[in-house]
Protein backbone atom coordinates (compact mmCIF):
# COMPACT_ATOMS: atom_id res chain seq x y z
CA UNK A 1 0.00 0.00 0.00
CA UNK A 2 1.31 3.60 -0.60
CA UNK A 3 -0.22 7.15 0.18
CA UNK A 4 0.77 10.00 -2.41
CA UNK A 5 1.33 13.73 -0.22
CA UNK A 6 1.50 17.11 -1.31
CA UNK A 7 3.43 19.52 0.67
CA UNK A 8 2.75 22.45 2.53
CA UNK A 9 3.84 26.33 3.19
CA UNK A 10 7.44 27.04 3.12
CA UNK A 11 8.35 24.35 0.42
CA UNK A 12 8.37 27.09 -2.43
CA UNK A 13 11.18 27.91 -4.10
CA UNK A 14 12.54 30.31 -6.85
CA UNK A 15 12.68 28.08 -9.95
CA UNK A 16 10.00 25.57 -9.16
CA UNK A 17 8.75 23.74 -11.65
CA UNK A 18 11.11 25.42 -14.54
CA UNK A 19 12.85 22.47 -15.53
CA UNK A 20 9.69 19.82 -15.46
CA UNK A 21 8.15 22.22 -17.85
CA UNK A 22 10.81 22.70 -20.37
CA UNK A 23 10.89 19.21 -20.54
CA UNK A 24 6.85 18.34 -20.72
CA UNK A 25 3.79 19.66 -22.33
CA UNK A 26 1.67 18.45 -19.44
CA UNK A 27 3.63 19.88 -16.91
CA UNK A 28 3.20 23.55 -19.19
CA UNK A 29 -0.47 22.91 -19.50
CA UNK A 30 -0.87 22.36 -15.89
CA UNK A 31 0.54 25.97 -14.70
CA UNK A 32 -1.44 27.73 -18.15
CA UNK A 33 -4.30 26.08 -16.99
CA UNK A 34 -3.80 27.96 -13.10
CA UNK A 35 -2.51 30.81 -14.91
CA UNK A 36 -5.64 30.95 -16.63
CA UNK A 37 -8.00 30.29 -13.46
CA UNK A 38 -5.88 32.74 -12.13
CA UNK A 39 -5.71 35.70 -14.02
CA UNK A 40 -2.18 36.24 -13.93
CA UNK A 41 1.11 34.88 -14.72
CA UNK A 42 1.75 32.84 -11.39
CA UNK A 43 4.45 30.49 -13.54
CA UNK A 44 6.37 33.73 -14.66
CA UNK A 45 6.63 34.15 -11.18
CA UNK A 46 8.06 31.29 -9.95
CA UNK A 47 10.19 30.97 -12.49
CA UNK A 48 11.31 34.26 -12.28
CA UNK A 49 10.73 35.62 -9.16
CA UNK A 50 10.78 37.93 -7.12
CA UNK A 51 11.18 35.51 -4.27
CA UNK A 52 9.94 37.83 -2.02
CA UNK A 53 6.60 37.99 -4.05
CA UNK A 54 6.76 34.35 -4.74
CA UNK A 55 6.82 33.85 -0.70
CA UNK A 56 3.33 36.06 0.03
CA UNK A 57 0.79 33.24 1.36
CA UNK A 58 -1.59 34.00 -1.47
CA UNK A 59 1.11 33.35 -4.60
CA UNK A 60 3.09 30.34 -2.18
CA UNK A 61 -0.34 28.23 -2.05
CA UNK A 62 -1.09 27.98 -5.69
CA UNK A 63 2.11 28.00 -6.40
CA UNK A 64 2.92 25.03 -4.20
CA UNK A 65 -0.09 23.08 -5.60
CA UNK A 66 0.77 23.19 -9.23
CA UNK A 67 3.88 22.53 -9.18
CA UNK A 68 3.04 19.01 -7.00
CA UNK A 69 -0.52 18.89 -9.41
CA UNK A 70 2.46 19.41 -12.28
CA UNK A 71 4.60 16.51 -11.15
CA UNK A 72 1.64 14.48 -10.27
CA UNK A 73 0.53 14.68 -13.85
CA UNK A 74 3.37 13.89 -15.65
CA UNK A 75 3.64 10.48 -13.92
CA UNK A 76 0.31 9.70 -14.71
CA UNK A 77 0.31 10.69 -18.38
CA UNK A 78 4.11 9.85 -19.52
CA UNK A 79 4.32 7.23 -16.86
CA UNK A 80 1.32 5.78 -17.43
CA UNK A 81 0.89 5.68 -13.62
CA UNK A 82 -2.88 5.90 -12.01
CA UNK A 83 -3.84 7.09 -9.08
CA UNK A 84 -6.49 4.87 -7.78
CA UNK A 85 -4.37 2.30 -8.94
CA UNK A 86 -1.60 2.96 -7.19
CA UNK A 87 -2.25 4.88 -4.40
CA UNK A 88 -4.32 3.80 -1.05
CA UNK A 89 -4.71 7.18 0.96
CA UNK A 90 -3.52 10.70 -0.29
CA UNK A 91 -3.16 13.56 2.43
CA UNK A 92 -1.21 16.82 2.66
CA UNK A 93 0.22 19.54 4.91
CA UNK A 94 -1.90 22.37 5.47
CA UNK A 95 -2.72 23.81 1.96
CA UNK A 96 -1.84 20.31 0.62
CA UNK A 97 -4.83 18.88 1.77
CA UNK A 98 -6.43 20.85 -1.54
CA UNK A 99 -3.08 19.29 -3.93
CA UNK A 100 -4.07 15.68 -2.61
CA UNK A 101 -8.16 17.00 -3.43
CA UNK A 102 -7.14 18.06 -6.67
CA UNK A 103 -4.98 14.92 -7.19
CA UNK A 104 -7.19 12.50 -6.04
CA UNK A 105 -9.98 13.98 -8.69
CA UNK A 106 -12.48 15.71 -5.69
CA UNK A 107 -11.58 18.81 -7.17
CA UNK A 108 -10.58 20.01 -10.40
CA UNK A 109 -7.59 22.24 -11.13
CA UNK A 110 -8.88 25.60 -11.87
CA UNK A 111 -10.97 25.54 -8.92
CA UNK A 112 -8.21 24.01 -6.49
CA UNK A 113 -5.84 27.17 -7.79
CA UNK A 114 -8.65 29.89 -6.90
CA UNK A 115 -9.50 28.15 -3.19
CA UNK A 116 -6.04 28.54 -2.57
CA UNK A 117 -5.71 32.25 -3.87
CA UNK A 118 -8.52 33.14 -1.61
CA UNK A 119 -7.19 31.06 1.33
CA UNK A 120 -3.59 32.26 1.02
CA UNK A 121 -5.30 36.14 1.11
CA UNK A 122 -7.99 35.16 4.16
CA UNK A 123 -5.05 34.15 6.06
CA UNK A 124 -2.78 37.25 4.98
CA UNK A 125 -5.70 39.85 5.81
CA UNK A 126 -6.91 37.76 9.36
CA UNK A 127 -4.22 39.23 11.64
CA UNK A 128 -2.33 42.45 11.15
CA UNK A 129 1.07 42.24 10.80
CA UNK A 130 3.08 42.73 13.85
CA UNK A 131 0.42 40.86 16.42
CA UNK A 132 0.95 37.20 15.56
CA UNK A 133 3.80 35.00 15.66
CA UNK A 134 4.96 31.45 15.22
CA UNK A 135 8.29 29.03 16.80
CA UNK A 136 9.22 26.16 16.22
CA UNK A 137 10.15 23.31 19.59
CA UNK A 138 12.61 21.39 18.44
CA UNK A 139 13.36 17.87 20.49
CA UNK A 140 9.46 18.46 21.94
CA UNK A 141 7.07 16.10 22.96
CA UNK A 142 3.25 17.15 22.35
CA UNK A 143 2.73 17.11 25.89
CA UNK A 144 5.80 19.62 26.31
CA UNK A 145 4.48 21.51 23.85
CA UNK A 146 1.04 21.54 25.61
CA UNK A 147 2.23 22.52 28.96
CA UNK A 148 4.75 25.24 27.49
CA UNK A 149 1.70 26.87 25.25
CA UNK A 150 -0.19 27.32 28.46
CA UNK A 151 2.40 28.26 30.92
CA UNK A 152 2.84 31.25 27.81
CA UNK A 153 -0.15 32.07 27.46
CA UNK A 154 -1.82 34.85 29.75
CA UNK A 155 -4.41 35.42 28.88
CA UNK A 156 -3.14 35.14 24.56
CA UNK A 157 -3.79 32.63 22.21
CA UNK A 158 -1.11 30.42 22.40
CA UNK A 159 -1.54 26.92 20.77
CA UNK A 160 0.37 24.36 18.57
CA UNK A 161 -0.12 24.48 15.08
CA UNK A 162 1.44 21.45 13.64
CA UNK A 163 2.72 18.43 14.98
CA UNK A 164 4.83 17.63 12.27
CA UNK A 165 7.19 14.45 13.51
CA UNK A 166 8.50 13.49 16.43
CA UNK A 167 10.68 16.14 18.12
CA UNK A 168 9.33 19.25 15.45
CA UNK A 169 6.03 20.85 17.06
CA UNK A 170 5.23 24.39 16.09
CA UNK A 171 2.95 27.00 18.38
CA UNK A 172 1.16 30.00 16.71
CA UNK A 173 -0.94 32.91 18.38
CA UNK A 174 -0.21 36.11 20.11
CA UNK A 175 3.57 37.75 19.22
CA UNK A 176 3.86 38.26 22.65
CA UNK A 177 2.91 34.83 23.91
CA UNK A 178 5.16 32.71 21.64
CA UNK A 179 7.74 34.80 22.34
CA UNK A 180 7.08 34.05 26.72
CA UNK A 181 7.23 30.29 25.05
CA UNK A 182 10.30 30.91 23.53
CA UNK A 183 11.62 31.81 26.78
CA UNK A 184 10.53 29.18 28.98
CA UNK A 185 11.16 26.44 26.69
CA UNK A 186 14.46 25.29 28.89
CA UNK A 187 12.67 25.23 31.81
CA UNK A 188 10.36 22.75 30.19
CA UNK A 189 12.54 20.71 29.18
CA UNK A 190 12.68 21.91 25.78
CA UNK A 191 16.80 22.39 24.33
CA UNK A 192 15.91 24.86 21.48
CA UNK A 193 13.16 26.87 20.21
CA UNK A 194 12.79 28.91 17.57
CA UNK A 195 10.66 32.15 16.07
CA UNK A 196 10.04 30.87 12.33
CA UNK A 197 9.62 34.17 9.57
CA UNK A 198 6.27 33.81 8.67
CA UNK A 199 3.75 36.48 7.76
CA UNK A 200 0.86 35.55 10.14
CA UNK A 201 -0.08 32.76 12.90
CA UNK A 202 -1.30 30.05 10.83
CA UNK A 203 -3.62 27.28 12.25
CA UNK A 204 -4.84 28.99 15.50
CA UNK A 205 -8.07 30.83 16.69
CA UNK A 206 -6.86 33.99 15.41
CA UNK A 207 -7.25 32.52 11.49
CA UNK A 208 -10.96 32.27 12.42
CA UNK A 209 -12.08 34.97 9.79
CA UNK A 210 -10.00 33.31 7.12
CA UNK A 211 -11.92 29.78 7.83
CA UNK A 212 -15.01 31.85 7.66
CA UNK A 213 -14.13 33.08 4.18
CA UNK A 214 -13.08 29.62 3.18
CA UNK A 215 -16.49 28.31 4.65
CA UNK A 216 -18.17 30.37 2.35
CA UNK A 217 -16.32 29.71 -0.79
CA UNK A 218 -16.01 25.66 0.20
CA UNK A 219 -20.04 26.15 0.46
CA UNK A 220 -19.83 27.03 -3.30
CA UNK A 221 -17.44 24.82 -4.92
CA UNK A 222 -17.73 21.54 -6.62
CA UNK A 223 -16.29 19.09 -4.60
CA UNK A 224 -16.77 15.28 -5.40
CA UNK A 225 -15.93 11.96 -3.35
CA UNK A 226 -11.71 11.36 -3.74
CA UNK A 227 -10.82 8.65 -5.92
CA UNK A 228 -9.17 7.22 -2.77
CA UNK A 229 -9.67 8.54 1.40
CA UNK A 230 -7.81 11.27 2.23
CA UNK A 231 -6.16 11.33 5.61
CA UNK A 232 -7.48 14.63 7.34
CA UNK A 233 -4.89 17.35 9.09
CA UNK A 234 -7.04 17.80 11.90
CA UNK A 235 -8.85 14.09 12.56
CA UNK A 236 -5.71 12.05 11.55
CA UNK A 237 -8.08 9.67 10.05
CA UNK A 238 -9.41 9.02 6.81
CA UNK A 239 -12.62 10.81 5.36
CA UNK A 240 -14.77 10.69 1.48
CA UNK A 241 -17.66 12.30 2.06
CA UNK A 242 -17.65 15.66 0.31
CA UNK A 243 -19.42 17.62 3.23
CA UNK A 244 -17.20 15.83 5.86
CA UNK A 245 -14.24 16.94 3.70
CA UNK A 246 -15.51 20.59 3.10
CA UNK A 247 -16.15 21.15 6.70
CA UNK A 248 -12.51 19.66 7.90
CA UNK A 249 -11.14 21.65 5.49
CA UNK A 250 -12.53 24.53 6.91
CA UNK A 251 -11.71 23.38 10.56
CA UNK A 252 -7.34 22.94 9.40
CA UNK A 253 -7.84 27.11 8.54
CA UNK A 254 -7.91 27.42 12.61
CA UNK A 255 -6.99 23.69 13.96
CA UNK A 256 -3.84 21.98 14.22
CA UNK A 257 -2.11 19.81 11.24
CA UNK A 258 -1.61 16.36 13.00
CA UNK A 259 1.11 15.36 10.54
CA UNK A 260 2.83 12.84 12.81
CA UNK A 261 -0.47 11.43 14.03
CA UNK A 262 -1.56 11.03 10.17
CA UNK A 263 1.84 9.22 9.03
CA UNK A 264 1.87 6.51 12.04
CA UNK A 265 -2.20 6.27 10.96
CA UNK A 266 -1.43 5.62 7.88
CA UNK A 267 1.35 3.43 8.33
CA UNK A 268 -0.78 1.30 10.87
CA UNK A 269 -3.44 1.23 8.00
CA UNK A 270 -0.96 -0.77 5.75
CA UNK A 271 1.12 1.78 3.96
CA UNK A 272 4.00 0.98 3.10
CA UNK A 273 5.84 3.47 1.29
CA UNK A 274 4.88 7.51 0.85
CA UNK A 275 5.56 9.17 -2.53
CA UNK A 276 5.94 12.91 -1.81
CA UNK A 277 5.17 15.27 -4.77
CA UNK A 278 6.89 18.21 -5.85
CA UNK A 279 9.12 18.75 -2.93
CA UNK A 280 11.30 17.16 -0.39
CA UNK A 281 9.87 18.35 2.61
CA UNK A 282 7.48 15.46 4.14
CA UNK A 283 10.46 13.21 3.47
CA UNK A 284 12.40 14.20 6.00
CA UNK A 285 9.78 14.51 8.87
CA UNK A 286 8.16 11.04 8.08
CA UNK A 287 11.63 9.58 8.84
CA UNK A 288 11.65 11.17 12.17
CA UNK A 289 7.98 9.44 13.17
CA UNK A 290 7.40 6.12 10.86
CA UNK A 291 9.78 3.40 9.15
CA UNK A 292 7.83 3.08 5.67
CA UNK A 293 10.23 5.10 3.44
CA UNK A 294 9.13 8.54 1.40
CA UNK A 295 10.42 8.76 -2.44
CA UNK A 296 10.44 12.74 -2.81
CA UNK A 297 9.38 13.05 -6.38
CA UNK A 298 10.33 16.64 -8.52
CA UNK A 299 12.32 16.28 -11.19
CA UNK A 300 11.96 14.33 -14.92
CA UNK A 301 14.46 12.31 -13.67
CA UNK A 302 12.60 11.39 -10.37
CA UNK A 303 9.25 10.50 -12.50
CA UNK A 304 11.01 8.17 -14.75
CA UNK A 305 12.50 6.58 -11.89
CA UNK A 306 9.71 5.77 -9.89
CA UNK A 307 7.60 5.57 -13.15
CA UNK A 308 9.65 2.35 -13.54
CA UNK A 309 8.97 0.67 -10.10
CA UNK A 310 5.09 1.73 -9.34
Amino acid sequence: MRAFIFPGQGSQALGMGSALAEASAVAREVFQEVDDALGDNLFRLMREGPEDALTLTENAQPAIMANAIATLRVLEREGQVRLADKAAFVAGHSLGEYGALCAAGALDLATTARLLRLRGRAMQAAVPPGVGAMAALLGATLDQALAIADAAAEGEVCAIANDNAVGQVVLSGHKGAIERAVAICRDHGVKKAMLLPVSAPFHCSLMQPAANAMAEALAQAQLSAPLVPLYANVLAAPIADPDAIRARLVDQVTGMVRWRESVIAMADAGVAQFIEFGAKVLGSMNKRTVEPDTISIVTMADIEAVATVL
